[in-house]
């Protein structure tokens, strides 16, 4: 087995001595629920295909189980704790920040919360956004409404002395973020400034991405959500697609580098017949290119519906060259651009269409969770704050084969996840859709681009960032 390129292991601020306040067993078959120790690991890779290979137990492979401990490093009654959400939206930070909330409250007894506002802005004195008081009470009922409840904002992560700072005038220990990954590199920056400063606090993270693109983890919060909205979405513009002539139905969803979203709902609507996303490369004109394609679709059965991520299709578009305030850079518009494209094919080839074009993703971001990611964002944060009383830092929880983990924000953001072009999740939706494999007219030429995707996939976001 070859060795592994990250180190799993998690930092503390020290021993534990404090006896938790949550009474639980130590003991297995009592049928009463137990204490995590800290040598329950959860094994990255466990798909091992060489029988030969030796098992590795090292912290290589191995991830730090999640769960309330049995001894904790902070006192309940000395904690002043701090929650900021960063970013996007994403169905879920409502429920998290409750979760976090109530578990701090409600199973350890800790007082003072302090919910930052508008991200990183809200540690900047200048800028007015003065932090809220949590409690149980004022955050009962969040999670049945979408957005989030402290609000948002992109950017500020850099200037990490001015919100140390801040955690140091408001004398806060432990502090929660809730972001993408841009969000977490710029919380295990303030962790590095906090332990530069010999302050004990714990910044711990939950990973959010509504495009499911962080590394190790099952799924992020809030996808599952997004996909169920997606695929109401597609059931629409099908039904506008097949009720025309020659009816199609185009709905651009969420995506920038990774396809998780557009899959997931084109093998979830069972309606789609075209399915584009980043890691896969089409070409517009040719015999087997996307439009030829596309126009024997509408001879065979009268109508198309054509599912696209945002980021799929960006070389066959101007690059803005220009950045968003968390340097991410700016897309074209790939869902605009086929829309024009197919409208022009088809008119000057004297067919008539009917195009019908829906972009949901801001009514997706918004949306109230499903059940099974409200339950999936309530563990989350109890296992969050868990972590945080036991001293861990610089990580984030995340699930990981269907196990509550810690992993250490550095693993999880050295790079982006992303559909694999070969592997069964990709083909299974080729079978639900009966597109090509490629729509490629050069295949030599179509696997010298999927090479350099995959390239500039496995660089950093920093680096990327450069190009």
């Amino acid at each position: 087995m070859a060795k592994s390129e990250y180190d799993f292991t998690i930092e503390t601020l020290g021993e534990c001595t404090v006896t938790s306040p949550i009474e639980l067993s130590k003991t297995f078959g009592d049928n009463r629920a137990n204490y995590v120790k800290d040598h329950s690991y959860v094994r990255n890779t466990i798909n091992v295909f060489d029988t030969d290979a030796e098992d590795d137990l090292t912290s290589a492979n191995l991830m730090e189980k999640a769960g309330p401990r049995e001894k904790i490093y902070f006192d309940p009654k000395h904690v002043r704790a701090g929650i900021c959400t960063c970013g996007g939206l994403c169905p879920g930070l409502n429920d998290v920040i409750r979760a976090i909330v109530r578990c701090l409250n409600k199973r350890y007894g800790v007082t003072t919360i302090k919910g930052y506002r508008y991200g990183y802005h809200g540690f900047f004195p200048e800028e007015g956004y003065a932090p809220i008081d949590l409690d149980p009470y004022n955050v009962d009922e969040i999670h049945k409404i979408g957005g989030t409840y402290l609000g948002t904002s992109r950017g500020g992560g850099q200037r990490t002395s001015d919100i140390v700072d801040c955690l140091e005038r408001d004398n806060i220990n432990m502090l929660f973020i809730i972001g993408g990954d841009g969000t977490q590199r710029g919380a295990y920056d303030i962790a590095c400034e906090v332990e530069k400063r010999k302050i004990k606090c714990a910044v711990v993270g939950i990973p959010k991405t509504v495009d499911n693109d962080l590394l190790f983890i099952d799924h992020s919060f809030g996808f599952e959500t997004a996909v169920q909205q997606a695929k109401d979405a597609i059931a629409s513009i099908h039904m506008e697609a097949a009720s025309q002539i020659n009816g199609i139905g185009l709905v651009k969803l969420m995506g920038r580098e990774a396809g998780f979203i557009a899959t997931h709902a084109t093998l979830a609507s069972h309606e789609t017949n075209f399915c584009l996303i980043p890691e896969v490369p089409f070409e517009m004109g040719g015999e087997h290119g996307f439009l030829a394609c596309l126009e024997r679709r509408l001879a065979k059965r009268g109508h198309a519906v054509i599912v696209v991520s945002e980021g799929a299709g960006q070389d066959l578009l101007q690059a803005t060259g220009a950045t968003d305030a968390s340097g991410n850079k700016k897309l074209a518009d790939i869902g605009v651009f086929l829309r024009d494209e197919i409208n022009k094919y088809f008119k000057e080839k004297g067919i008539e269409i009917n195009l019908k074009y829906i972009d949901p993703g801001y009514q997706i971001r918004a949306a109230v969770t499903t059940a099974s990611d409200s339950v999936y964002c309530e563990r989350l944060g109890n296992n969050a704050v868990h972590a945080a009383m036991a001293g861990k830092t610089k990580m984030v929880v995340g699930l990981v084969h269907q196990k509550f983990v810690h992993i250490p924000i550095k693993a999880v953001t050295a790079k982006r996840n992303a559909v694999d072009p070969e592997g069964a999740l990709w083909r299974d939706a080729l079978d639900a859709t009966g597109q090509p494999i490629l729509m490629i007219n050069d295949i030599a030429a179509a696997q010298d681009r999927i090479n350099k995707a995959k390239k500039e996939a496995e660089k950093t976001p920093e680096q990327q960032q450069k190009k």
